[in-house]
């Protein structure tokens, strides 16, 4: 096969069919499962997908019964009206060319409702419900219903089923010791616990007959105390297989892990030594999985042997034609999950649509329609951030001429700060798309050209964006204008080197990146190092620990730095919901000091003088070689204003139009909205 990805992209005979290539679209929930009104904009969803090449896709879990719903009225795969409903999701996967396999959720003890049931009885850090001990009538009924379920999805036209073994839903529940405790034939020992696994499958099995495609996604590597031991594992694996399973899964970690396995910090395929693990066990293909996100890392993987496929999930949020990018040659055409989670996960816990902060249009495929213009115009963009990148592309996109002017002598804006962080590293593939992107549409980058109202009023353009970005704001503090006192880019961007002794004023996402950075020993831009990562989160062989979990070793900090805010809540109330406490534990480990409440008084010669306490009578001296500043951001809009002064409709996005954050999702969202009504 002449392509950089043989492995890759070469087809897979199951038996019971053939697969295009190695690539399954691993199952997410993207909110548009639970209302059949959008299952129309879910099949459009997956068109887009399917089109673009995957091989197999996995939908997002559907409920079994009510008991085992994540949410009251979530979706499920329990009666013949179902079936009809599903059929455009699954014609539109085949018109695509893929195949496609409905997931069986039973959620146990993660149900977010009273009817909550597991193993054992028990409440969930993830559910303010605690969930019952089923009956042994109740298990059986169970099993039964995941039969159902997987007849009902063949009917509507589904190639196959996933029963989801992993991520500390119910099937999970019942294997770990954390959570059964039963002394019945479900429990107590190994086997008995592996029982309601092995049935389902079984079950499963017969219900579709030999030629329905069965995944199980398989649990190789809990990530919490009480989790299966190695030996566990392989003999589910191994009986799985015997039971009927065509393909297993790999899932990583349970929901309620305090080890992130999907976040940017997390290096590229940092699991896939786990599948490769118990790959000679079993004889059906092996699926590797969790933060893949480039064909390079893919094609790796599998010519290593480590998996037989690759399971890829919010890849294909960021973009739906990553497969025939990859087969195209193109891979610098690929919009790079950058693993944020802001749009998708973050949006999903808070029961809301998923999208993606790269590709706004993902989840929105029938709503955000980018259709060539009528008439092309000429449009200046102003400021090469993210906002204006994603406009000038989108228009450019639709037909228009259109001059992208940047101030600084580089595109990126806010991004080429972030790309320097440890762990997110992954922000420069974003930057590298929208280079190529400017260069494939042709957009008239002009670099190192500030650009007044006036000389765009000269130029005669038809519309103006204005995506001019935001400068830090700096508090009225004596003593602010000392030369020890540095903004927060002079810090990330190398111009200034702090010394070992640091304070940081602001407590938002900008000041977390920064006490990240000054407490890491790493090379700024530099991905990190998996012994290293795994070491500092205490993952380890699960044949040593059950579930793989070890005592951490943190990184030793290589500064002293003090984090200060004037709000009294916790610190990082504001990140990200699934990402926050991944931040918050990081500076904890590295012994970064949190002081909240604080009111800040002067700086001099002595350092930084604060007061803290309810009513600030607690005065305190913090001795500092610098005073970092990262007390928020103002808006860059006095073009805009010039502009309207003039007379002349310009359009403002981006942080010139709300600094708050620095909110990148808004931003792109906005040069793709406002560029697709040009």
């Amino acid at each position: 096969m002449t392509t950089a990805y043989p492995n890759l992209l070469q087809p897979l005979d199951l038996g019971v069919t053939i697969l295009r290539n190695r690539v399954l679209m691993g199952s997410m929930h993207v909110g548009l499962e639970d209302d059949r009104h959008d299952l129309g904009k879910l099949a459009a969803f997956y068109a887009e997908r399917a089109e673009g090449g995957v091989g197999l896709i996995v939908t997002g879990g559907f409920g079994i019964n009510r008991t085992g719903w994540l949410l009251p009225l979530a979706g499920k795969m329990t009666s013949a009206a179902e079936v009809r409903r599903h059929e455009p999701v699954t014609r539109a996967a085949h018109d695509g060319g893929a195949r496609i396999a409905l997931q069986l959720l039973h959620a146990g003890r993660y149900s977010y409702h009273p009817l909550a049931v597991s193993a054992s009885w028990g409440k969930s850090p993830i559910s303010p419900f605690p969930a019952r001990a089923m009956t042994g009538r109740e298990i059986r009924g169970t099993i039964d219903d995941y039969a159902r379920s997987a007849s009902l999805a063949r009917e509507a036209g589904y190639d196959g089923v996933e029963v989801m073994g992993s991520e500390g839903y119910l099937i999970n529940q019942f294997l770990a010791p954390r959570t059964n405790r039963r002394t019945d034939r479900w429990g107590g020992s190994p086997e008995n616990r592996r029982r309601l696994a092995t049935e389902v499958v079984a079950a499963v099995r017969d219900a579709m007959g030999p030629d329905g495609i069965l995944i199980y996604r398989l649990s190789m590597l809990d990530l919490v105390r009480g989790g299966q031991s190695w030996e566990e594992v392989v003999a589910l694996a191994e009986e799985v297989e015997q039971a009927g399973a065509t393909i297993i899964n790999t899932g990583i970690g349970w929901h309620e892990a305090r080890i992130p396995t999907i976040v940017t910090s997390v290096p590229r395929g940092a699991f896939s030594w786990v599948t490769a693990k118990l790959r000679p066990h079993v004889g059906v293909p092996v699926v590797a999985s969790n933060r893949i996100n480039m064909p390079a890392v893919a094609e790796e993987i599998l010519a290593r042997g480590d998996a037989d496929l690759v399971s890829m999930a919010r890849p294909f949020l960021a973009d739906a034609d990553w497969v025939r990018k990859a087969e195209a040659g193109a891979p610098e055409d690929i919009n790079t999950c950058i693993a944020c989670n802001q749009a998708c996960l973050d949006h999903v816990f808070q029961r809301t649509r998923a999208t993606c902060l790269v590709n706004p249009r993902a989840g929105h495929e029938t709503e955000l329609v980018i259709e060539p213009a009528g008439t092309g115009r000429r449009v200046a963009v102003v400021g090469a951030g993210p906002a204006g990148l994603s406009a000038a592309i989108t228009a450019a996109d639709r037909g228009h001429d259109v001059v992208l002017f940047e101030a600084g002598d580089d595109i990126g804006g806010q991004f080429r700060l972030a790309q320097r962080i440890p762990g997110k590293e992954e922000f420069a593939e974003t930057l590298r798309y929208y280079r190529r992107q400017v260069e494939r549409t042709g957009v008239d980058l002009r670099l190192d050209t500030p650009v007044t109202a006036e000389e765009l009023i000269a130029e005669g353009f038809d519309e103006v964006v204005v995506a001019t970005g935001v400068r830090p704001r700096i508090p009225d503090i004596p003593g602010i204008d000392r030369p020890e006192v540095v903004r927060y880019d002079q810090v990330v961007s190398g111009e200034v080197e702090v010394g070992d002794h640091v304070a940081v004023i602001g407590a938002g996402g900008i000041g977390f990146d920064v006490c990240d950075l000054l407490t890491h020993p790493g090379i700024p831009g530099e991905p990190p190092d998996l012994d290293e990562w795994m070491a500092e989160w205490g993952v380890t062989d699960p044949d040593r620990a059950r579930g793989g979990v070890a005592d951490p070793q943190p990184v030793a900090s290589v500064r002293t730095v003090h984090l200060l805010q004037r709000r009294t809540t916790r610190h990082g109330t504001d990140l990200g919901k699934t990402t926050g406490w991944v931040h918050r534990a990081t500076l904890r480990a590295r012994g970064v000091t949190m002081l909240g409440g604080v009111r800040y008084d002067r700086i001099d010669d002595e350092g930084l003088h604060v007061s803290l306490g309810k009513d600030h009578d607690e005065q305190r001296v913090l001795p500092v070689d610098h005073v970092v500043i990262c007390a928020g951001q103002e808006s860059v809009s006095g073009l805009h204003e010039a502009l309207r002064a003039a007379g002349v409709a310009s359009h403002l996005i981006g942080g010139a139009e709300q600094a708050r954050e620095v909110d990148a999702k808004r931003a792109i969202e906005q040069g793709v909205r406002v560029a697709a009504a040009l």
